[in-house]
């Protein structure tokens, strides 16, 4: 009786175990086939593949019953040592050692939400912009106060301050307190266009902090693109080394041609480049977010944290209505009209006069004290060099400010319809690549590997096909990170968040 063997097949289209009483070609051939498209399978780790593989195990195992192997099958202990090193070198890596970097909490990983917290309190732009806001607001109740009185202290007599010459009724000490009073109406025009201004700085000021959020957000998104696309092409790279092993010891053999070897190694060195790209990328844009949190640029930065797709809940219609109900430029620019109407009316005022009035107390030695009251009025009488130009430059300037209102009313609605449509060409073709290009290319690759292994295909089509695997897990991610991008960049626009 032939001794029994357990093999246990690792790939990703299920754990197949089978028995036989000997081992024949088609098991070799087919262990051979299951190894690397295992290998292929765990370079690449589209979400779109983990339906598709399981779809796959299914096939798989449907496909050897069908060649007539029971459901246990024996491998003679004769095994050549070439078979067992390529199943030892392309054994699957195991996945829970690449995905614990980045879950939360570990002192290697930095969130999207601990960022942004650090944003708030240390943005200098955002703290810039809340000290404008606090300066405007303190200017409202000094526009409304009324001019300040003044008091005065004289003496008419001797040239000795405050000394009077007895007798002569001229000489006497005084004492005077006057107060300018504008004409009702002013006072209460400059509160309201002072008011206006200071709302109008606080609607810059939630401008500035949703900017500054929503370039932290698409800064942390590209540098999640940077790090995922390192992940794969460091795998696909640690793949095309073991297929170079392959390769060589084939071609040694005269079972491959120089070619395939030489192939290898040029697209190794292709991913050793995009991988030194990533590398500056990374670097570019951990400073990027050091700056938004006022750090010196060399500070370390964890690694990003899974990104999962948002949704975008809202119609193009409906983002319209939010954004001009709520953008907070247009909020500003609409109170920057509204002090610009009290400006006006203001100017309108001036050709009104305004009023002092006066007491004062005349103290003479050896004779009566005296009393006196007082009232002036300032005349325009300048009023075609003076009022009336100031009366067109605040027309001139509220003019001014409804122009910039529509011409940001036009610029918002093209922004939001850019990254709406930035969004759904994102979000179809995430779908598309989930259900259809990503599973076809895995398909292909799989039915490369099987022609590979009886010689139907040459290595180069294999190498290729592995390559487009890798492009397409790369578009993916990429569409992943511009649909988020996108949604950060619409949140300013409607003053409501999208992401997290």
């Amino acid at each position: 009786m032939s001794r029994g063997y357990r093999i246990r097949i690792s790939h990703p289209f299920g754990g197949l175990r089978r028995r036989h009483g000997a081992a024949n070609a088609s098991v070799k051939r087919w262990w051979g086939i299951a190894t690397l498209v295992g290998l292929f399978a765990n370079a690449f780790t589209a979400p779109a593949l983990g339906q598709h593989i399981a779809h796959r195990a299914g096939v798989a195992e449907r496909t050897l019953s069908w060649r007539g192997f029971p459901d246990s099958a024996e491998v003679s202990p004769d095994r050549s040592s070439a078979d067992l090193e390529t199943r030892e070198a392309t054994r699957p890596v195991d996945a829970d050692v690449t995905q614990k970097a980045n879950v939360p909490g570990s002192p290697s990983v930095v969130t999207l939400d601990e960022l942004i917290a650090e944003a708030m309190r240390r943005n200098p732009e955002i703290l810039a912009a809340r000290r404008q806001y606090d300066m405007k607001r303190a200017r409202v109740p000094q526009m409304t106060a009324p001019p300040e009185p003044m008091l005065s202290v004289a003496s008419m007599g001797n040239l000795l301050p405050f000394s009077v010459q007895v007798g002569d009724p001229s000489s006497a000490r005084i004492v005077s307190f006057s107060q300018d009073i504008p004409f009702p109406g002013k006072l209460a025009l400059q509160g309201k266009a002072a008011a206006m201004e200071a709302e109008a700085e606080r609607w810059a000021y939630e401008r500035t902090w949703r900017t500054v959020i929503a370039d932290l957000k698409v800064a942390y998104y590209d540098l999640y693109f940077v790090e995922k696309s390192t992940e794969i092409i460091t795998r696909v790279k640690g793949l095309l080394e073991q297929l170079l092993k392959i390769a060589e010891a084939r071609y040694q053999v005269g079972k491959a041609a120089q070619q395939d070897v030489l192939k290898a190694q040029t697209e190794i060195s292709i991913l050793i480049e995009r991988l030194t790209l990533l590398e500056q990328q990374r670097a570019r844009l951990v400073a990027r977010i050091n700056a938004l949190l006022d750090r010196p640029p060399e500070t370390p930065l964890g690694r990003t944290v899974e990104v999962k797709k948002g949704a975008l809940p809202y119609s193009l219609q409906e983002l319209y209505g939010m954004a001009a109900a709520q953008y907070p430029d247009l909020k500003r620019q609409e109170r920057d009209i509204d002090r610009a109407q009290y400006a006006v009316a203001l100017a309108r005022k001036a050709f009104y006069p305004d009023f002092t009035v006066g007491f004062q107390y005349f103290q003479r030695p050896r004779m009566p004290e005296m009393w006196g009251i007082s009232f002036s009025v300032k005349l325009p009488l300048y009023f075609w060099k003076r009022q009336r130009p100031a009366l067109e430059e605040a027309a001139a300037e509220l003019a001014q400010a409804r122009h910039e209102h529509e011409g940001i009313r036009a610029q918002l609605f093209f922004q939001i319809k850019d990254h709406y449509l930035m969004a759904t060409t994102a979000e179809r073709l995430l779908r598309l690549y989930e259900e259809g290009i990503i599973p076809q290319a895995t398909l292909t690759l799989e039915s490369s590997v099987a022609s590979y292994q009886v010689g139907a295909v040459d290595f180069l089509t294999l190498l290729t096909n592995a390559i487009t695997v890798l492009t397409y897990e790369l578009n993916y991610y990429e569409q992943l990170v511009t649909f988020q991008k996108a949604l950060a960049q619409l949140e300013p626009l409607i003053a409501r968040e999208l992401t997290r």
